[in-house]
């Protein structure tokens, strides 16, 4: 007798299954543009610092955008609480795991302060940087305004999974066209993982997509809820969706990978894969200028029902110029994570982000393994 299964599944793909065919043509890495753009915003290095309050503090979103990157504020994090959030940090950074969750739970139940969110944007824009703000779905039509009347530049509505068409019985969901008629500024929105996802969402009007459920290093939603798509899947679907909405349109969308991305073969990997950019968390939480010294945070990690997040040790490794740009000594991909890129675009005759995404791909899960049999017994 035969038998039909409820669904077919498809393979994804993560990072570590897949690698970056050479082009016909290489170029020098310094003959190579990594620059990307937002709205009016451009970027040197097409990163990210991750809305984390263990990464992103005013002071290193400055820092961020004197490297050329953008760091993310979270404004609805302990900067927006407290007048004095580093007393918060010294103490979710010094108790033991087992008491951190219950913690975070009760330090993130203080509400937001409004006139916090204009103050941080003002320490960030005072210091002449970009500044990005992101806020959850149900507080950005509230919160929103605030931020870009104290002059924010962009703002990201981001939560774990974000559609365009959410339906609650206690609120009208956020309608992002009807926001970003509202604001002067470029909105990023996220999270999302699939073609059609994406291409909806792009059609409310926004200027870029963050892609990624679950892959962050301090998340654990993928283990608590089972849902997520792994990076280099993901973020090839979006990227479909971002050609197929320029080609209808003529208007492009960022495609930023976020999550997931440990290394400069990550990065790279993503880039290729059709991201513009990516969203960086735990590597950055490694700077020595970051606010978590030495230790990160999931965002969902203080939900008070379902923490889907974890409090981790990830060190000092360098500081924010050494992982970006170098130089370094280290040999495992964690530092100079632009000149990989430059190095890998090179490789491939792409000249531009762009250029890079023409760039072929092969599923290789050999690719980490294969002749490092020393390496792997050390």
């Amino acid at each position: 007798m035969s038998r039909r299964l409820l669904k077919e599944l498809e393979r994804s793909y993560g990072f570590d299954e897949v690698a970056i065919v050479p082009g016909d043509v290489t170029i020098n890495p310094e003959l190579t543009s990594t620059k990307m753009s937002i709205g009016e915003c451009t970027f040197e290095a097409p990163m990210l610092a991750s809305a984390m309050d263990g990464t992103v503090s005013p002071r290193f979103a400055v820092m961020m955008h004197e490297m050329g990157g953008l760091g993310v504020l979270n404004g609805e994090g302990l900067y927006s609480r407290y007048e004095d959030p580093y007393s918060i940090l010294e103490e979710i950074t010094s108790m033991p795991q087992s008491e951190v969750t219950e913690y975070l739970q009760q330090v993130y139940s203080e509400p937001v302060k409004e006139n916090l969110i204009g103050q941080r944007v003002e320490e960030i824009k005072s210091a002449g940087s970009t500044c990005a703000i992101a806020f959850t779905p149900q507080n950005t039509k509230r919160m929103s305004p605030l931020a870009v009347e104290a002059g924010a530049d962009i703002i990201v509505v981001q939560s774990t999974v974000t559609t365009a068409r959410h339906q609650s019985r206690s609120y009208r969901g956020l309608v992002f066209s009807e926001m970003i008629e509202s604001l002067s500024v470029p909105v990023v929105v996220g999270n999302c993982v699939s073609y059609g996802v994406a291409l909806e969402l792009m059609e409310t009007g926004v200027d870029g997509i963050l892609v990624g459920v679950g892959p962050g290093a301090a998340c654990t939603t993928r283990e608590v809820t089972g849902v997520g798509v792994p990076q280099v899947s993901a973020t090839l679907e979006c990227a479909a969706a971002r050609q197929d909405y320029f080609h209808r349109t003529g208007r492009y969308v960022n495609v930023i990978t976020d999550g997931g991305i440990r290394t400069g073969g990550d990065l790279c990997k993503a880039i290729a894969s059709g991201a513009d950019g990516v969203m960086v968390g735990t590597p950055f939480a490694q700077a020595e200028e970051a606010p978590g010294r030495g230790y990160n945070w999931g965002m969902a990690n203080a939900h008070a029902e379902l923490p889907r997040g974890t409090r981790i040790k990830v060190g000092t490794k360098a500081t924010l110029k050494e992982i970006m740009y170098g130089p370094t000594s280290v040999t495992n991909g964690t530092q100079n994570l632009v000149g990989a890129l430059q190095v890998a675009m090179g490789m491939c005759g792409a000249y531009t982000i762009r250029d890079f995404h023409q760039a072929e791909m092969v599923i290789a899960p050999a690719i980490k393994t294969e002749g490092k049999y020393f390496q792997l017994a050390e």
